[in-house]
């Protein structure tokens, strides 16, 4: 195709910058391809259609400096405007970074905003932030929190320090505490020590506790014992997808307002007091910063629900 055809007419040939290093072929696409759906994606891959160094590739192959990554061409489902972020989730996001400084940002999410677009959610916090901060180039989410979970996540704003915090959390050093509202946790500490598979189930991601899951550990903590419920922290040692929820249910401590994992009777008593959420937020984060080595510590403040939701726990027990 002559060069001046549509980019979404003609193949096209992308070469790794070093801030891409390391990154997985599919979640480079993600990016790169943004609106195209991620099986469309997924299917490129497999059928061959997207070459790296001129040869076929895994989704999970990981990207060097300097490799060449054909791309067919392909429609995306975005125009070229950006997706509209309303003045109220703007307002809400600037106030909600908990710090700042050159490579990092952390926020205070709030409960209900997905992390990131897809699976039926069109607009998350990722594509949020690109809006608001256009002069970001680089901005990628480091870790991940499900949608109704509150509280700090971490957002690089360059891709080299992206690949430094997380081979700083594969190393353990970056200590992740949550507070959450449960029913039926007993005694002071607790560790729950038990594998997790995530699973499909139709549409539906569950995971369960499983011997062929990855090993998993929850360490939980009683802060505060509430009438018919217990205000407890978790300490993460491995950070698996819904590792607190699932770790909680199969301990016999569900949580409250947890769709998925929990139990009717949780269901009933925040239907009583008048409030609904998932009672899980990301409380505080500490880390050696990789570049200064200084250590970074940030607690998150609850928001209004959770908070009303110990009030009226307290009160009922007074």
């Amino acid at each position: 195709m002559p060069n001046d055809a549509p980019a979404a007419d003609r193949v096209s040939f992308v070469t790794i910058d070093e801030g891409r290093h390391g990154q997985r072929l599919d979640n480079f696409l993600f990016t790169h391809l943004k609106g195209v759906p991620k099986s469309r994606i997924y299917r490129i891959i497999r059928s061959g259609e997207v070459r790296v160094n001129k040869g076929r590739a895994k989704q999970t192959t990981r990207l060097a400096t300097g490799d060449v990554v054909r791309i067919p061409p392909i429609r995306t489902s975005e125009s070229d405007a950006p997706p509209k972020v309303s003045d109220g989730l703007t307002e809400r996001l600037s106030r909600a970074c908990v710090y700042e400084d050159a490579n990092l940002f952390i926020f205070n999410k709030p409960a209900g905003l997905a992390v990131h677009g897809g699976s039926g959610v069109s607009l998350g916090l990722i594509e949020a932030l690109r809006v608001i901060y256009p002069e970001e180039r680089e901005l990628e989410l480091v870790h991940r929190l499900d949608r109704d979970t509150s509280g700090l996540i971490m957002v690089a704003r360059r891709r080299s320090f992206l690949r430094k915090l997380q081979r700083l959390m594969q190393s353990g050093k970056v200590e992740k505490r949550y507070w959450l509202i449960c029913q039926g946790f007993k005694g002071n500490e607790r560790t729950m020590e038990a594998p997790l598979l995530k699973m499909q189930n139709g549409n539906e991601r569950v995971v369960r506790v499983s011997r062929e899951g990855k090993p998993s550990v929850t360490h939980f903590r009683m802060l505060e014992r509430l009438q018919d419920a217990q205000l407890v922290e978790a300490l993460l040692e491995t950070g698996r997808t819904h590792q607190i929820r699932v770790h909680s249910q199969f301990g016999g401590f569900p949580l409250l307002g947890d769709d998925k994992y929990g139990t009717a009777k949780g269901a009933a008593l925040l239907e009583k007091i008048g409030h609904r959420r998932l009672c899980l937020h990301a409380r505080s984060l500490s880390f050696p910063h990789p570049d200064t080595q200084k250590r970074i510590s940030v607690t998150a403040p609850l928001d209004e629900d959770f908070d009303a939701i110990l009030a009226a726990l307290r009160k009922k027990g007074a």
